[in-house]
């Protein structure tokens, strides 16, 4: 456990007081505590004051077990909802459906969610949302787009000096840094000021997969190129690495649909509610630098 962090246990008070003048701190329920965003968050919501309890695995809760989820989410205020791609609809009414005392729900969806042309990943997190919306509970849905952090699968190319597989062509994101949304999360749990809101989170500016290479080109201090990969390249690859065959159609209209500019999307709404601009993503790969070129 790392140091200043205070998880508190199902049987421990669902309420704390804090400060001079014993203000009621809600319980808050981080799912997905250990993941990329919940990493970020928890440590967050500690630094505030929150009483936190981490939803994982690790901490024997999982979303197919009714009766964990229950213990999950007893004497919760409010809660944090990530679910896992693919069950995502499952597990976010299979919580929802124990949570009805909640107060209040920040839920992590996809940008785009609704959109035509986004049925899959809309089948994943339109009935979450669908659920929270007609719900008597508080709700915030943060859509957010490409993780800056997805740039980590490109280390063993980066570390063996080959060429960085580009699936989208010229096609562009707003990559997001991931401690941003984790941010974002943070003020909707902690303030009402976000409450029945719909957020589309992204970074300041559209990137291409090569303009990313040679932003880390240049924080590592090192040549990196991109390797062009047709649909046809990508589909062989990736059945060969076992994928079944719908989940490779899921990976290759995403493909398409960013090369021919369908994510090209920035906004300001990080900006709305942190009161600065987002992150770059110079600003994620130069603090994430260590990392890097540890396994670089």
């Amino acid at each position: 456990m790392s140091q200043g962090f205070t998880f508190s246990t199902i049987a421990e008070s669902s309420y704390v007081l804090i400060g001079l003048l014993d203000t009621v701190k809600p319980m808050i329920l981080v799912t997905g505590a250990t993941g990329t965003i919940g990493s970020h968050l928890v440590p967050l919501l500690a630094e505030s004051g929150a009483d936190v309890r981490a939803m994982s695995r690790r901490q024997g809760f999982d979303f197919e077990d009714a009766e964990s989820l229950k213990r999950a989410v007893d004497g919760v205020d409010t809660v944090f909802l990530l679910s896992a791609p693919g069950k995502t609809a499952e597990h976010d009414l299979a919580l929802l459906e124990v949570a009805q005392h909640v107060r209040k729900v920040v839920k992590i969806s996809a940008i785009h969610t609704g959109e035509p042309g986004f049925e899959l990943t809309s089948s994943w997190h339109l009935p979450g949302e669908q659920a929270l919306r007609s719900s008597d509970l508080m709700w915030t849905i943060l859509r957010p787009t490409t993780f800056a952090s997805n740039a980590l699968a490109w280390l063993p190319q980066i570390q063996a000096g080959e060429p960085v597989p580009s699936y989208y062509g010229d096609g562009t994101n707003g990559v997001v840094d991931p401690r941003d949304i984790a941010a974002v999360a943070a003020k909707a749990l902690l303030t009402d000021d976000h409450d029945n809101q719909t957020y589309t989170l992204t970074g300041p500016e559209l990137l291409s997969t090569a303009q990313q290479v040679d932003i880390l080109s240049e924080v590592l201090g090192k040549p990196l190129t991109t390797m062009d990969i047709s649909p046809e390249q990508a589909r062989t690859s990736m059945l060969a690495q076992g994928m079944s065959p719908d989940s490779v159609d899921f990976m290759l209209k995403g493909f398409e649909i960013v090369r021919n500019g369908g994510n090209a999307v920035v906004t300001d709404h990080v900006e709305h509610v942190l009161g600065r601009p987002p992150a770059t993503f110079r600003n994620w790969a130069q603090d994430t630098l260590n990392t890097l070129t540890a396994k670089s």
